[in-house]
């Protein structure tokens, strides 16, 4: 006899509808799985059994297959060990297979019977509806964050025996019944405010822009100057995720565990701000096997923060690269290629020397200007030509004491500048400046506007890519000036900010 049930396997934040068979012979016990798994889920042999054991039920002392199809793609993790189990039940006679049948289970099990949440279950649940199958067992400490899929109809499962009751078996556990958790909402917590920076006007006119138009910065300035303070509040200036977006996001942070189910979606943008210790790995995605969602993905939708840019690895700034270029990262690793959505704002914040006190005169200076020129050519050129914005922050100055505008009005002059970017090029399937490609871009823009970019492009300080990007700025700047399209005045405001940091 054959029990069928289903399941889900992520290869990166793609969900893929398993099917879960169990074959019960005649011949001395045995317990084989099959369809490529990896060594967790291979292991499950052993908590499948015991978990079966510790709820009550008679394991069959026979030849037990079991089947993840397709075969061909690979799987991992041990979020099937619900779905073998009750597979196994069903091919053994001990619960009804044709409910069985019908239903989508995710839990990895305990050797006492309990189900133990697992990673990635909005994604996984997501992917179960798309295919049609609604009907979908979680774990009880998933449960909240399985039910944000509005369509599924999720059932909790706090204990293996509970599920095979609900089957038809005649599953008595030893051990209490687990209570399905209680998910609390913490309280939330106040987002900082721009109202909190203290003078810095060209900064925060530099961040609105970006803000604006997605673009990416780089903030050069003193230790103290306020480059992280600005950074920080740039999630608060950015319109809260759409719905997609949301549940795009929210599965990201699932996949990672660091989703709070309590807080619902991740409605407002991320922020990532990884130390400069941090390896490539932990910040474009890494691990055996599958690659598990790095701080690029993490920060997808969101602001990705390098604070003391110039002192991460070299290694690590390269690799920004790609996703900085596609939106996407893309692992290959020995069990397939993972890819990740990183879609994100850079933000980079530099001193202008190891010592900090560089202002240009070099007065206060104690570094070597060897010292200066290797500190700064630590972010290479073809990593400075991906940020559109550049610019100088300089030190607090005395009297800087008034309140600078809060987060609130700023963020009405972004929406308003991004709903006037997304009508402008919905036609075609852009939503804001930075989306649009060049050839657009050059071919909507007046010849005449674009003479200052033209004429850096002659003297050799501004290549292909920096033109491109620095239309972008000003098409941005248009936006936020209710203006059409960008006069010579935004072209040259955008290339002035796209070498502030390096006049």
């Amino acid at each position: 006899m054959i029990g069928r049930c289903r399941s889900v396997v992520l290869a990166g934040l793609a969900g893929h509808v398993i099917e879960v068979e169990a074959h019960v012979a005649r011949g001395l016990p045995a317990f084989t799985i099959v369809g490529l798994p990896d060594a967790s889920l291979t292991e499950a042999k052993d908590r499948v059994r015991a978990a079966v054991a510790s709820s009550g039920v008679e394991w069959p002392r026979q030849r037990i297959t079991v089947n993840l199809s397709p075969a061909s793609l690979p799987k991992s993790g041990s979020g099937t060990d619900l779905a073998i189990a009750v597979a196994v039940m069903a091919a053994a006679g001990a619960v009804d297979a044709g409910l069985a049948r019908e239903l989508v289970l995710l839990g990895e099990l305990g050797l006492d019977g309990r189900v133990h949440p697992v990673r990635g279950v909005l994604p996984a649940v997501a992917a179960a509806v798309a295919r049609g199958w609604v009907r979908v067992v979680v774990p009880a400490g998933n449960a909240d964050e399985a039910e944000l899929v509005g369509a599924a109809q999720v059932s909790a499962a706090a204990t293996l025996a509970s599920v095979l009751r609900a089957l038809g078996a005649d599953a008595s556990a030893e051990s209490e019944e687990v209570v399905r958790p209680h998910a609390v909402a913490p309280a939330p917590v106040a987002a900082p405010d721009l109202a909190d920076v203290r003078g810095q006007g060209e900064a925060r006119m530099a961040l609105e822009v970006a803000a604006a138009g997605g673009h990416h910065v780089l903030m050069v300035g003193p230790p103290g100057a306020g480059k992280t303070m600005l950074a920080e509040r740039l999630p608060g200036v950015l319109p809260v995720l759409a719905e997609a977006e949301a549940i795009e996001v929210t599965g990201i942070h699932s996949l990672a565990g660091t989703f709070d189910a309590a807080r619902g979606l991740l409605r407002r943008p991320p922020i990532e701000a990884p130390h400069h210790t941090a390896s490539a790995a932990s910040i474009v995605g890494g691990g055996s096997g599958l690659a598990r969602p790095g701080a690029v993905s993490l920060a997808h939708a969101g602001v990705l923060f390098l604070d003391e840019a110039p002192e991460f690895p070299s290694r690590v700034l390269q690799t920004l690269r790609q996703p900085l270029e596609r939106g996407e990262i893309v692992l290959h690793r020995s069990h397939g290629v993972t890819r990740y959505p990183a879609r994100f704002q850079l933000v980079l914040a530099a001193n202008p020397c190891p010592c900090g006190r560089f202002t240009g005169t070099g007065e206060q200076c104690t570094c070597s200007s060897t010292a200066r020129r290797r500190y700064v050519s630590r972010l290479s050129g073809p990593l400075l030509d991906r940020i559109d914005i550049q610019v100088a922050v300089g030190a607090v100055v005395r009297g800087a004491d008034e309140p600078g505008e809060a987060t609130a009005a700023v963020a009405v002059r972004v929406a308003n500048a991004r709903a006037a970017a997304a009508e402008r090029l919905a036609a075609h399937g852009w939503t804001l400046s930075v989306q649009a490609t060049g050839p657009w871009l050059r071919r909507h823009t007046s010849r005449a506007a674009c003479a200052d970019l033209w004429r850096a492009v002659d003297r050799g300080t501004l290549t292909a890519r920096g033109f491109d990007r620095a239309l972008r700025v000003a098409w941005t700047l248009a936006d936020l000036q209710g203006r059409g399209s960008p006069g010579a005045g935004e072209v040259a405001q955008a290339l002035a900010l796209r070498q502030g940091a390096r006049a």
